[in-house]
């Protein structure tokens, strides 16, 4: 929860820069300053899961069956996400699709989105995929307790191999940690390739 609170206060505090025009002209101007940092991005993100390797070996003790978890969690998401669009006219079902394949990957989904579709649309997916993570920090147990132990796991989308952890393992068990690391890694990785899909059609 502390870094979900982290970014939205940064993301407050250049959105209150720019409209009070404390930045030199230089960065203001320069149109391409989000495709750099996207850049910048991706490179730390390859970084840290080539320099993981015990996710990789980890998944030799996974259920063959619970492999599909990432997948389900994909598909179901992408079909609410469908179905959710008809509540919001003023969007394509292509730009829900694009927020939705974030999976609460805010950070990465959010400046694909605005390099692509705009700001407008990019922070509707930094505060939707913010809000996944919160609601599954705060309600975890109770999606334990009334669907299962996977429950909280694909509630997590791709924060599973990290922010989310900790309280998937104190809601489902030490038993489901390997597999939430795992689902994280592979929901985590659909993220860029899913938002660009959805972005450019």
């Amino acid at each position: 929860m502390k870094g979900s609170i982290i970014i939205v206060a940064f993301f407050i505090l250049g959105t209150a820069t720019g409209m009070l025009g404390l930045l030199p002209d230089a960065i203001t101007d320069c149109s391409d300053i989000s495709f750099y940092a996207l850049c910048a991005l991706m490179f730390f993100v390859g970084m840290n899961i080539g320099g993981d390797t015990s996710v990789l070996k980890s998944i030799r003790n996974i259920n063959p069956r619970l492999l599909l978890l990432p997948l389900a969690t994909i598909a179901g998401t992408l079909a609410a996400v469908a179905v959710a669009s008809m509540l919001f006219p003023d969007h394509s079902l292509t730009d829900c699709l694009a927020v939705g394949s974030g999976f609460g990957y805010y950070s990465l989904s959010s400046v694909f989105i605005t390099e692509y579709r705009g700001a407008e649309l990019g922070t509707v997916a930094l505060m939707s995929n913010i809000s996944r993570e919160i609601i599954t920090l705060l309600c975890a147990p109770q999606l334990a307790r009334w669907f299962g132990k996977l429950a909280p796991i694909s509630s997590g989308g791709a924060t599973t191999m990290d922010t989310t952890l900790p309280i998937i393992t104190r809601a489902s068990g030490p038993q489901f940690v390997v597999l939430s690391v795992f689902h994280g890694f592979m929901v985590d990785f659909s993220v860029p390739f899913l938002v660009t899909l959805f972005c450019t059609i």
